[in-house]
């Protein structure tokens, strides 16, 4: 972006080192979704968040913010995670005001901007959907720079500006009777869905400008 240059979403969250690239989330066409099994849990709206950051290159300038999940569910078989799907309500998209230090920049024009259409496009896109593919396993310390504690692989389809791709990350899943907690952080290209503001490379304005998002979220499901 010229007037903030940076950006990027949606899951995570999210999401790196300072370049964004060390945790890359690993994308793919969609895939056929889990089938729901099992007992059913509902996200708990007010203890789940999707979190977002961004760089420029070299991690110069990061911003960051928060989004909030409108609707989801996950199902439980056999104290296992069989599926899963989460709304995202982008008209919700904050950018933290901390992270617009620099004299004469707001964070309220950011999040304006990054609400229009050079961006999210939240007027014709109000939201932003992931659904579960696959859950599998995860041997200790095979992920590195994943979340601490992570032990699942997770895949979903994430759409978003209304493209579906499949998105695999490690995340930390925890399951009991009444609560199962999904944490995950990883980074995700965001002109893999379109998100081609500020990447120009015939504008050298537009150089320095990462395409990672950095992507981590929080979720908390009780069963029903």
């Amino acid at each position: 972006m010229k007037t903030f240059n940076v950006l990027v979403l949606a899951g995570a969250v999210l999401f790196a080192t300072a370049c964004g690239n060390s945790n890359e989330a690993s994308v793919k066409d969609a895939q056929e979704v889990a089938e729901k099994a099992g007992f059913a849990y509902g996200v708990d709206l007010q203890n789940s968040i999707v979190n977002w950051k961004a760089f420029h290159k070299g991690g110069f300038a990061p911003r960051w913010g928060t989004l909030t999940i409108k609707d989801g569910e996950i199902t439980v078989a056999e104290g296992n995670l069989t599926a899963g799907d989460f709304v995202i309500d982008m008209t919700t998209l904050t950018v933290d005001s901390a992270s617009v230090s620099e004299a004469g920049k707001k964070h309220t024009d950011l999040q304006n901007h990054l609400k229009s259409a050079d961006f999210f496009q939240v007027d014709s896109f109000p939201t932003a959907e992931f659904q579960v593919t696959s859950v599998t396993d995860l041997a200790p310390g095979a992920a590195t720079n994943a979340i601490e504690g992570a032990n699942k692989t997770v895949s979903g389809n994430l759409t978003l500006l209304g493209k579906t791709l499949n998105v695999t990350f490690p995340a930390k899943v925890a399951v009991d009777d009444t609560k199962v907690t999904v944490n995950a952080l990883f980074t995700v290209n965001r002109t893999d869905w379109n998100l081609k503001f500020g990447t120009s490379e015939a504008d050298p304005a537009e150089w320095m400008i990462s395409k990672d998002i950095e992507v981590s979220f929080n979720v908390t499901a009780l069963k029903k």
